[in-house]
């Protein structure tokens, strides 16, 4: 997003806040920032008063006058006293302005008519900057766009808030442009998708952020750790399983008490002492590794583990499979010597980008965070491991940026990156280096002249969880997905009741060579089969009639709508079998 726009978003949201206030006496002003791709302000209705986007026409009709009657910004500066008599009546903005620092002068934007005879309009709490005067708007270049609650600076402790969120830009073809990327990113969102292809779904009556996958949903999954294990097992991983429960002690060694206790589930008692649900599996692994000596010769040492892992997250941050309770986080430690460290990190990072492009995602960026002001550890081995890191991307050739004092306060970090099908960025592989718990755990190895020694250990987590990949997944793919992974990969379509019997020995011979495959056997007409499995995003559509029949054959539909030339049976399990085990992004 340019300057400029960023500037005419957040004039936007003052222009928003001037209408609804005009429009809903009594309402009371927040805070309304310029956000990636838009804006939004938040409000205190007065009680009995509610906003929804049926009151959306009215509140961008005001705004449109607003901005039509060409009204400049105008900042000025108040003391601290003055500025608490100017919002007396706005109990957020009387907290805001305490929190500025004293002696610091308080900014204020006021919306003037022009002329000799200015008049002030309205006036907001605001650092700006602003537009000059709103003609810089274009009245048809923006949008209203939702509304949903908010609690005031985030704390559920706070009075909650209506926020209505909106976008601009400076002409209405790139409006119209971005409403279009709304509307895909809308007809892909993992919740409705997942509710179409009835992939999973989440009953808040027994728990919020929890899932629970479906049929379809989970033969999808069984692919995926299918395909996990085995390229963790070709690239020198062991697969552990570790408890779900473990002794309080643990996190108080790891530290995860003292730092992280706001996201870990309360305690329960077994046998009179203190069991938590674990937040995450690194204790655990620590453990395999003390369970007996370790030598130079043993490492190094790659453990992964799919395991499920439980942490607290406000229910307003809650979102279908991408910000959940419970998730099965795709984990690994890496266990090395100094010597090893680098080419380890080589090596993950190699086998990382390999699996995101089986995947099918090739724009990826990596973010290396260095060591932040509090942190543990000897600065040698910190400036060892940027460093490693540092040589692992430029060898994969990847764009980086370098983000000074972001990593945790245990280690630097790698991030990547990937971009979806629409061009949206999420974070999903971390490759994270780990000074405290070999410190804390009194983790060593004997080296090879005979001194024990600690080990470099590197958390590693590359899809990030399987709930959260998934989510991804679904809207990178919306829902059609490669045939290697598609929960029912081919569908058999009889013309008519008399070929069931055909159509059923095929799918019969199909799932002997593992392919999942479903019969459409009811009373529809054919059209509405083939619509039905379209609607299912089934990859293959194979009819069966009368002449498929005689000739032991199938006659293959795309869910594109393409076709392939009638084919024997046969010959379409070994066209199948080699798109699945090639792992094609194409059908």
């Amino acid at each position: 997003m340019s300057d400029k726009l960023e500037i005419i978003r957040h004039s936007v949201s003052h222009i928003l806040a001037q209408a609804v206030t005009k429009l809903y006496p009594g309402v009371k002003c927040a805070i309304g920032p310029a956000i990636e791709n838009g804006f939004y302000y938040d409000f205190l209705f007065p009680e009995g008063t509610s906003i929804s986007v049926a009151d959306f026409p009215r509140i961008s009709a005001e705004m449109k006058a607003l901005i039509d009657s060409k009204q400049d910004f105008v900042r000025v500066e108040l003391s601290r006293e003055d500025a608490k008599i100017r919002f007396a009546s706005e109990p957020f903005k009387l907290e805001l302005i305490d929190a500025i620092p004293e002696g610091e002068m308080v900014t204020v934007y006021e919306n003037r008519t022009g002329g000799g005879e200015a008049q002030v309009l309205w006036a907001d709490l605001c650092r700006g900057p602003h537009i000059e005067n709103t003609r810089e708007i274009n009245s048809a270049a923006f949008k209203l766009l939702s509304v949903a609650g908010a609690y005031w600076r985030g704390d559920e402790k706070n009075a909650m808030l209506t926020r209505i969120y909106g976008t601009a830009f400076t002409n209405p073809k790139e409006l119209k442009a971005h409403l279009t990327f709304l509307e895909e990113v809308e007809k892909r969102d993992h919740r409705r998708v997942g509710r179409e292809l009835d992939l999973f779904s989440v009953h808040e009556e027994a728990g919020a952020g929890l899932i629970y996958w479906h049929p379809a949903g989970g033969r999808m999954r069984v692919a995926i750790e299918d395909f996990w294990r085995q390229e963790h097992y070709k690239n020198g991983y062991e697969i552990l399983y570790t408890p779900h429960i473990g002794k309080s002690w643990l996190w108080e060694t790891s530290g995860h008490l003292g730092f992280y206790s706001a996201n870990m589930y309360s305690p329960m008692q077994i046998d009179k002492q203190d069991y938590i649900i674990k937040p995450m599996n690194c204790p655990f692994h620590i453990l395999i590794y003390k369970n007996s000596g370790r030598s130079y010769r043993d490492l190094p040492l790659r453990w992964a583990e799919l395991g499920t892992v439980y942490r607290y997250e406000r229910s307003g941050v809650l979102h279908g499979l991408l910000r959940v309770r419970g998730f099965t986080q795709d984990d690994a430690h890496i266990f090395c010597t100094p010597e090893q460290m680098e080419s380890e990190i080589i090596e993950v990072l190699r086998f990382s980008l390999s699996i995101w492009n089986i995947f099918g995602f090739k724009e990826i960026k990596a973010y290396l965070a260095t060591r932040p002001a509090e942190s543990v550890g000897e600065q040698e081995r910190w400036d060892a491991a940027t460093e490693s890191l540092r040589k692992a991307v430029e060898k994969e050739g990847l764009p980086y940026e370098l983000d000074e004092g972001g990593g945790a306060f245990y280690g630097p970090k790698i991030d990547l990156k990937i971009k979806d099908a629409l061009g949206r960025e999420w974070q999903m592989t971390t490759i994270q280096f780990d000074f405290n718990e070999p410190e804390r755990f009194d983790m060593t190895f004997v080296d090879s002249d005979g001194k024990r020694k600690r080990p470099y250990m590197i958390h590693r987590a590359l899809l990030g969880s399987l709930e959260r990949f998934f989510g991804v997944l679904i809207e990178h793919f919306g829902g059609a997905f490669p045939v290697w992974i598609a929960p029912e990969q081919a569908a058999l379509i009889p013309v008519a009741a008399e070929f069931t019997g055909y159509a059923r020995e095929v799918a019969l011979k199909l799932k002997e060579r593992n392919i999942r495959v479903t019969v459409e056997d009811g009373d529809d007409r054919l059209n509405a089969k083939i619509r039905a499995c379209q609607t299912r995003k089934v990859p293959y559509m194979l009819i069966a009639g009368q002449k498929e029949a005689d000739a032991g054959e199938v006659s293959v539909r795309l869910r594109d709508g393409r076709q392939l030339a009638a084919m024997p049976a046969q010959n379409f399990a070994d066209y199948i079998t080699q798109k699945i085990a090639s792992k094609s992004l194409e059908l």
